[in-house]
């Protein structure tokens, strides 16, 4: 079976070189599928064609598969095709049959492909990541940029899908705090395949961190990342006694970017990105907006 892996730039652990998508990849027991490469399939048989490259793990790889009238054929397996396949849903193999990436528990969560590859979520609705003009996962890759991980301990406040977390690793902190309060958000992770996996350098806790930062110590860490959902949602995370928390775990001089977005300051009657920058001020930083987001130094 053919197999090309797209790789990014590797890290280095001691002697060795790990490159995280190979690990993800290996670690991937189960095709995902999108409508995308569903009609790749569909096509290829409808043209007589029988090897198909097409990628299985939302487009961390490619590969060849096997295209028949009965179904397509990936390790070994043969799988159907489905009979309805949405735009905006991940199918994953469970129970011998396709089913949505999606969990209702005490809301609607669900993984939601992209045409960049790197998928995005959803909680009723509300999309959680940016997408529109580049991938959820280049996005993080220049929101960490900006608080230098090399050789930091860094607090990633609100886990999410973990791309924060992925290239903080990837730019070799030595040390990653990732929180997320919601569990069906840490199932959508372990389906994932851009989700990190935890490791020596990365811990992921269950749990809200509004309650889990007092048990932090002083001065425990070098970098935070606070990506929290939208202010209507989840307004603690914008409150002034939560900005103190974090300015009193973060060291003199270390950095923190806060994403805040870009709302419509017509319609939602208020401007977030600048009430952050002044709560973040009083807390004791120096905090100017940078991008979709507000970039602070502790003084």
């Amino acid at each position: 079976m053919f197999v090309s892996i797209h790789t990014p730039s590797a890290r280095k652990r001691g002697e060795g070189i790990i490159d995280f998508r190979i690990e993800m990849k290996l670690e991937l027991m189960r095709p995902l599928l999108t409508l995308k490469e569903h009609e790749t399939l569909r096509a290829a048989v409808q043209a007589g064609v029988r090897d198909v490259e097409c990628s299985l793990d939302l487009g961390l790889s490619t590969e060849i598969v096997a295209a028949g009238v009965e179904g397509w054929v990936w390790q070994g397996r043969l799988f159907p095709y489905l009979e309805t396949c949405n735009d905006r849903t991940i199918y994953c193999w469970v129970d011998e049959t396709f089913q949505p990436v999606s969990r209702y528990t005490t809301s609607l969560i669900k993984l939601v492909p992209t045409h960049w590859g790197p998928p995005t979520f959803e909680i009723d609705g509300i999309k959680m990541l940016p997408t529109a003009q580049t991938s959820p996962y280049t996005d993080a890759e220049r929101k960490v940029a900006l608080i230098q991980p090399r050789g930091k301990v860094i607090l990633d406040t609100c886990g999410g899908l973990g791309y924060f977390a992925a290239w903080c690793v990837q730019g070799l902190a030595t040390q990653v705090l990732s929180y997320e309060k919601n569990p069906d958000v840490v199932w959508l992770r372990g389906l994932n395949p851009w989700s990190p996996k935890a490791d020596d350098v990365l811990s992921l806790s269950l749990g809200d961190i509004c309650e889990q930062i007092v048990s932090l110590p002083s001065g425990s860490v070098d970098a935070i990342l606070h990506d929290p959902p939208r202010f209507g949602i989840a307004g603690e995370l914008y409150s002034q006694v939560f900005y103190d928390q974090l300015a009193r775990v973060l060291k003199r001089k270390g950095k923190l970017f806060h994403y805040t977005g870009a709302p419509n300051k017509l319609t939602s009657g208020r401007d977030v990105p600048n009430e952050v920058a002044k709560r973040l001020r009083r807390a004791g930083f120096a905090a100017e907006l940078s991008g979709d987001g507000v970039l602070a130094v502790k003084n």
